[in-house]
């Protein structure tokens, strides 16, 4: 049975906050909100936790990950940017935006695309995944919550709860939550390719 974490959306409990951080450490899925939608989440290494995500979602091993941020001191030991991606990604986030990226040697090969060796990485615009991020001290490896056979992603923790509660470890309940999931840019070949469009405005890489 899922642990329920009721988290206040602007002044989000350091105690409930550390419980969920010590859950990850200790190799826990969740469910939990974002600036887009809810999504699922587990510690980067964590390749049960992956594969648990892959079974909920029913996914194939070529689902591309992304890596969840708190800010672009983290964000920059996992990808390589050249300065003119840096400043398009700088002045988007934090926010609703997902970017594909080359990879690091930070990033275990599991998780990168098996030929472009890219993979994908975001920072959220949300106070109570922030204060987890900061919490946890490193990303969380992460997919929408949008399960198969559905087109919108669930946006209420107490139906994620109820529906989830045997396949996750915790859920985090932060209130509202978006129902729309990151617009996604691939700049791997230096140039802005928008690959999905969603929550984030993406005119500005057109």
């Amino acid at each position: 049975m899922a642990k329920y974490f009721d988290v206040h959306p602007d002044n989000p409990q350091p105690r409930a906050v550390r419980q969920i951080a010590d859950s990850v450490r200790e190799g826990a899925l969740i469910a939990y909100p974002t600036d887009s939608c809810y999504a699922l989440g587990c510690r980067l290494g964590n390749r049960e936790g992956m594969d648990r995500i892959r079974t909920i979602r029913h996914l194939d091993d070529r689902h591309h990950f992304t890596l969840v941020c708190q800010d672009f001191a983290q964000l920059g030991q996992f990808v390589r940017l050249d300065n003119d991606v840096f400043r398009a990604l700088k002045a988007s986030t934090p926010g609703s935006y997902t970017f594909i990226l080359p990879a690091t040697r930070e990033v275990p090969r599991m998780l990168q695309h098996p030929k472009k060796k890219t993979v994908g990485v975001r920072i959220p615009d949300h106070v109570a995944t922030q204060a987890l991020l900061a919490e946890l001290g490193e990303p969380l490896v992460s997919s929408t919550l949008l399960l198969p056979g559905e087109e919108e992603p669930m946006t209420q923790g107490w139906e994620i709860k109820d529906r989830l509660d045997h396949v996750v470890d915790a859920v985090v309940d932060s209130g509202d939550c978006g129902t729309e999931p990151t617009t996604v840019v691939d700049f791997s070949s230096g140039r802005p390719e928008i690959v999905r469009r969603g929550a984030g405005d993406a005119s500005r890489f057109e």
